[in-house]
């Protein structure tokens, strides 16, 4: 009998823009410092709506008083690049050894690699998503999906995740928003110009009756079945994510 490598996977869940971020960080310095050989993957939702701002980003872009009076968390994420809302989306993050992945020593490959898990699990919904033909980034634009970049993954030419990446010791975090509204107006209110819908769509536009919990399940089963793994899922996620939050760990 053939056993497939094991990884780690921490079902969906809600958190404030904070915790989520604590928890990444939380989660990479954990493999770091345990020397973990095997992937974890992570779905969450956040609560209230936040934009997170790239690591070395001014902060200047954003209406401030508006996110104040509306409700919206700001808070800064790990990776790199530029602010987005995260409001309707399922975010996913994979944390793992850059020598589990057979390009891991070369940023846009690890990014294509692992990307291509999703594009694998969008395959088995009967989305056909690819990564974007035109790779020209532009700077123009402060809200993050209205950006174009070659890790990027598309829909019929129009960005449905973006995704950033964050590299220590050997290993990886890479996490990523998958959309499945676009609020104009909120977006708007943050950045003080529209997304540009010509190039962004939402998983609303392509399928409405899509679930959250059909989304995951097909993205989990892409990743087991691109990367020829087996996932064993973490039950006591809330014990799980308390004892990560307790740990004294930064990177």
């Amino acid at each position: 009998m053939t056993y497939k490598q094991k990884g780690v996977f921490l079902p969906y869940k809600p958190h404030n823009g904070n915790t989520n971020m604590d928890l990444d960080e939380r989660l990479l310095g954990f493999a770091i410092k345990n020397e973990w050989k095997v992937p974890v993957l992570r779905f969450y939702g956040w609560a209230p709506a936040c934009v997170s701002l790239g690591r070395n980003q001014d902060d200047s872009c954003l209406d401030k008083q508006y996110c104040i009076n509306n409700g919206i968390d700001i808070v800064r994420r790990l990776t790199g690049g530029r602010a987005l809302l995260h409001d309707d989306e399922i975010t996913y993050s994979f944390v793992c050894p850059a020598d589990f992945l057979k390009n891991g020593n070369k940023v846009l490959s690890s990014y294509r690699e692992i990307t291509g898990a999703l594009i694998c699990g969008f395959n088995m919904l009967g989305i056909e998503t690819g990564f974007p033909d035109d790779v020209k980034c532009s700077t123009k634009y402060e809200y993050c999906m209205s950006l174009s970049t070659g890790a990027d993954l598309s829909y019929k030419g129009k960005k449905i995740v973006g995704s950033a990446q964050f590299r220590k010791q050997g290993y990886i975090l890479q996490h990523g928003s998958i959309l499945f509204n676009l609020n104009e107006e909120k977006i708007k209110g943050i950045f003080g110009e529209y997304p540009k819908t010509d190039k962004i769509t939402s998983l609303n536009e392509i399928n409405p009756s899509l679930t959250g919990f059909q989304l995951c399940e097909a993205l989990k089963d892409g990743f087991e079945r691109y990367f020829d793994i087996e996932f064993e899922t973490i039950h006591s996620q809330d014990q799980s994510e308390e004892f990560l939050l307790r740990q004294d760990i930064h990177v």
